[in-house]
């Protein structure tokens, strides 16, 4: 397969309230929508996070980059040979959310050639457990929102921002767990805001509490301190913000690494999927981590955590964020109930885009 043309959109999707990260405070998202389309006439579609703070580009950044660099070179590729695409662009240094969509974007051309949906083509089922993830709040308030979204969704899993401290922190678990019940799995991003010589006490504290996993407890590297805590902590670490490729899945795996958070948004599907694949050989779990999608990201992320096994599952997928939102630009709402989704069957994504919406919501770039 050849590409016949591609096209780059950007829109603004507003939050329904403040949303505070550990690294900034937002009141919308701005994405990007990347559509491929090949001389067979299949289409593939990926979605980007435009955050200064997490992908680290801007509208008209990640556009040089993909007129510059990353669609000439897959001007030349087969993008039907998954290799063939991942070898040209690992050929590009840096530029990883440019690299990352096209790469999603070729998955979804093949899986439209195969007239397979492309959680099926990536050898997935249709049906997704799904995380709900309280964004940083006061204890309290967690406790009300994950109350209310447990009648509403029925979600079973909850994720605490934290980095709070570990006594607020701590408290959060607490009240959480009285608002929604034992049975309800939790755990805790702490955005390694813990100091390296707290993070033991640090996880144990929020094993104590109920968590069931502490991701990025602290700032972690590949090393001594890292394997120190894995073993000691009494709960998988959940390792996101300094794995984003299997170079480094691979060293913290000598390590001793339990678990990783692959985000198919961040890093595209191939990264993602060898990270798991990679840590599957070596018995560490995964967990589909949120980038901030909307809806139409979300589904996008969601068809490689159909296709996480059971066994290799660390924690339901995180792709709820999306409720957040006011508008979307998908023109068929997920299906979310019990605290799972079941995916569509189409095999042709770039249907499932509201374009007029991608028009009304546009961000001039």
């Amino acid at each position: 397969m050849k590409i016949s043309r591609w096209s780059l959109h950007f829109y603004t999707l507003p939050y329904e309230r403040e949303i505070v990260w550990v690294n900034a405070v937002e009141h919308a998202g701005v994405f990007a929508l990347l559509l491929i389309e090949a001389e067979n006439g299949a289409r593939g579609i990926a979605e980007g996070t435009v955050k200064a703070t997490w992908s680290g580009v801007s509208p008209r950044s990640l556009r040089a980059a993909l007129e510059d660099f990353v669609m000439p070179r897959l001007a030349t590729v087969d993008v039907g040979d998954a290799d063939a695409v991942r070898i040209a662009l690992a050929g590009i240094p840096e530029n990883r959310l440019a690299k990352g969509m096209a790469d999603t974007a070729c998955w979804g051309l093949r899986a439209m050639a195969a007239d397979q949906p492309l959680w099926k083509h990536l050898g997935g089922n249709a049906e997704v457990d799904i995380a709900w993830a309280l964004t940083g709040q006061s204890p309290q308030a967690m406790a009300a929102e994950a109350a209310a979204m447990r009648e509403k969704y029925g979600f079973g899993t909850f994720k605490l921002r934290g980095g709070q401290g570990a006594e607020v922190d701590v408290a959060a678990l607490r009240e959480v767990r009285a608002a929604v019940g034992a049975e309800v799995a939790m755990y805790i991003d702490a955005n390694s805001s813990t100091p390296g010589t707290e993070a033991l006490s640090y996880v144990r504290a929020i094993a104590r509490a109920g968590a069931l996993a502490a991701e990025d407890p602290c700032p972690l590297q590949p090393d001594q301190g890292f394997e120190a805590l894995q073993s000691e902590g009494g709960l998988p670490v959940l390792i996101d913000r300094n794995c984003t490729s299997t170079d480094d899945a691979r060293r913290f795996l000598e390590r001793g690494a339990a678990a990783f958070a692959i985000k198919p948004g961040r890093i595209g599907l191939s990264e993602a999927r060898q990270i798991a694949q990679l840590g599957a050989r070596r018995g560490a779990k995964v967990a589909v981590g949120l980038y901030g999608e909307s809806e139409l990201g979300s589904l996008l992320s969601l068809q490689l955590a159909a296709a996480v096994s059971p066994q290799q599952r660390l924690l339901a997928a995180e792709q709820g964020f999306y409720l957040c939102m006011t508008e979307q630009v998908i023109t068929r709402p997920l299906q979310l109930q019990g605290g799972r989704i079941t995916l569509p069957e189409t095999a042709d994504l770039a249907a499932l885009v509201d374009w007029e919406q991608v028009k009304r919501l546009a961000l001039p770039v």
